[in-house]
């Protein structure tokens, strides 16, 4: 893992409790305050005949006259109140006052200071209590204090001493030699001026989720032992207008500073999606949105490409950036991170393999055949829940059943051994799954199965039929895509042969195989009805060009109810053919389904003996009922 100068977010954090703690103190002051306050300057407001007979029973101690009004304080509280006021009327007070002994002095009344004071204080009290407010959400927004609101919020690594190497990432070579020539440029940027060559000012990493962006972003910076700025396009855009183009000046400025370096926006769909599209008329936050991508188009432009500073972009959705992005001049080396392929996968596997005790059955070869379309990350969270169920069970090491059982795990989900079926309910999910695993049997060019099981799982599989693909596949085949339907179909044709009538289970497969047969026809060109013609546009792949979306289906209504006929055709052709093969393997089937029912799973070679047919990848073997 990267090394990197110390987070300031636990800092902050800390700061924010005592800032919290210390508002709470100071509340609880103020109401002690308030209080004692109130409790001791209570007034009895009284009429004027009441003052003249409390000084006639020696009831008041002391008096302040003004022009208006007379205060004073009682010898003893009235009423629990030990100062009264009253309103002065015509008459000679302080002779009466001298007679009854009482102390007296003068009293100024109201000022207009004192009447601008009572507005002023409530107001200002007001205000600073916004001000706390407003402060506290511009930190959470910034990140800091309130002058930081327009700093970035780039996080810096610097790799000399904790670095990310190229020994480190494993299974994408091809990424990694795009890869090096940025590394020597940073190392030495004077030998590519030399001949006036210059290294792309920016270099775009896309790909799935998963497969390694990040990692080989710091590899980079960690084989060239320059700073690191990480930073998600996410955290360029705020609830403020202008915020994000400031941070972005920011960011620029920093790394300049600290050239060579490599700035990396992971997410950058965030911040870099087509401009003028998806926002409300006058809508700010998608205005605060285009400034703020404009000024990253600007810093991309303005920094000189023989300064040291590499910026790398990461993103799994590149159709949907602005083309000005994509252009030369900023983004210049567009880089696919795809899904590694069985080699990068046992090379994957051998780097996280090391963290654990690998018992001496584990073959990382076969782990690697047992996990296409695998990831990078997904793999790493295989061997942990390997190791995590070998803990589980207390065992020595990690075995070759622990990663079985955690492929069972990651790509079925947890065994639901609450969920109980019935009687009638276990015996059709058997003979479903044999219906697949009959097909993955007969016919060549499918991925064989590895294993049959009736559990439960927490996916909302009832059951499932695990294949090992025997390679990765770039093309398939008209014959091999019809097969894959056959194959999709035998839980659906196993039901109708031995129960007479079908079930909901075979929802999800009847929704794969119809998703194949329109890809023949309407993607493929695999039918003579329809002639080699594309009606609907595969899906862009990730780290293609953007294209636009088809607003609806290029195609007359005549067109697409002939695309309609053939698909139902062909998923027809498929069902009967392979109601076939069930019906010609009846018995065994039966008696693989009784084994099935009693075990409740059920590998190869335990299928394989109940059927008697040739190895898997040999010619088709028609059925005679099919004959």
């Amino acid at each position: 893992m990267a090394g990197g100068t110390n987070d300031p977010n636990d800092e902050q954090a800390r700061k924010q409790r005592w800032h919290l703690g210390y508002l709470a103190a100071a509340l609880f002051a103020v109401f002690i305050v308030q209080y004692i306050y109130v409790e001791t300057t209570q007034v009895a407001d009284i009429p004027y005949s009441a003052f003249e007979e409390y000084l006639d029973q020696g009831r008041i101690e002391s008096v302040r006259v003004g022009s208006e009004t007379i205060t004073g304080t009682f010898t003893e509280p009235v009423d629990g109140k030990q100062r009264f006021t009253t309103r002065r009327v015509e008459g000679d007070v302080l002779e009466t006052l001298r007679q009854h002994g009482v102390e007296y002095n003068g009293q100024v009344e109201n000022t207009f200071l004192q009447q601008i004071l009572s507005w002023v204080i409530p107001i200002a009290l007001l205000l600073g209590v916004w001000y706390f407010v407003f402060r506290r959400v511009i930190e959470r927004q910034a990140g800091g204090g309130l002058m930081q609101i327009g700093k970035s919020k780039a996080r810096v690594y610097y790799e000399k001493k904790t670095r990310t190497t190229f020994d480190e990432v494993a299974g994408i070579d091809e990424v990694k030699e795009e890869l090096e020539e940025v590394v020597e440029f940073l190392r030495e940027p004077e030998r590519y001026g030399r001949l006036g060559a210059k290294v792309p000012k920016g270099v775009l990493l896309a790909g799935p989720p998963g497969t390694g962006k990040t990692l080989i972003a710091r590899a980079v910076a960690g084989e060239a032992e320059v700073p690191f700025f990480y930073i998600n396009g996410s955290e360029f855009v705020e609830m403020f207008v202008g915020v994000g183009a400031a941070r972005v000046r920011d960011l620029f400025n920093q790394a300049k500073e600290k050239a060579p370096a490599i700035i990396f926006i992971d997410e950058l769909d965030a911040l870099g999606r087509v401009r003028g599209g998806g926002g409300s008329m006058g809508g700010g936050g998608h205005d605060e949105k285009e400034q703020t991508l404009n000024q990253l188009l600007v810093e991309m432009d303005g920094f000189d490409p023989t300064s040291g500073l590499v910026l790398i972009g990461a993103t799994n959705r590149p159709e949907i950036l602005d083309p000005a992005l994509l252009r030369a001049g900023r983004f210049d080396r567009r880089v696919i991170v795809d899904r590694p392929d069985k080699k990068g996968r046992a090379a994957i596997l051998r780097v996280h393999a090391q963290k654990v005790v690998l018992g001496e059955d584990v073959d990382i070869e076969r782990l690697a055949e047992l996990t296409p379309g695998f990831t990078g990350a997904d793999l790493e969270n295989l061997v942990n829940e390997a190791a995590l169920l070998a803990t589980r069970r207390d065992g020595r090491a990690v075995t070759m059943s622990d990663f079985t059982n955690a492929i069972e795990r990651v790509v079925a989900g947890l065994q639901k051994k609450n969920r109980v079926l019935s009687d009638e309910e276990r015996r059709r999910v058997a003979y479903h799954e044999l219906g697949h695993a009959l097909m993955t049997l007969v016919l060549p060019g499918v991925d064989p199965v590895q294993k049959i099981s009736i559990i439960p799982r927490s996916v909302g599989a009832l059951g499932y039929t695990m294949q090992r693909p025997t390679g990765d596949r770039y093309l398939m085949t008209r014959a091999e895509l019809t097969n894959k339907m056959c194959v999709l179909l035998g839980g659906r044709a196993a039901e109708n042969v031995f129960f007479d009538d079908v079930s909901t289970g075979a929802s999800d497969d009847l929704e794969k195989c119809t998703d194949v047969a329109r890809s023949m026809v309407t993607q493929y060109g695999m039918t003579d009805a329809l002639g080699q013609v594309t009606y609907e546009r595969k899906r862009q792949s990730v780290g293609g060009l953007p294209m636009p979306q088809e607003s609806g289906p290029s195609y007359a209504e005549a067109t697409a109810r002939e695309i309609d006929a053939t698909v139902r055709t062909l998923v027809d052709d498929a069902f009967d053919r392979t109601l076939a093969y069930v019906r010609s393997h009846k018995d065994e089937l039966d008696t693989a389904a009784q084994r099935l029912l009693q075990d409740e799973t059920m590998d190869e070679p335990t299928l394989r003996s109940f059927f008697s047919l040739p190895e898997t990848g040999d010619t088709d073997r028609a059925p005679r009922a099919a004959e």
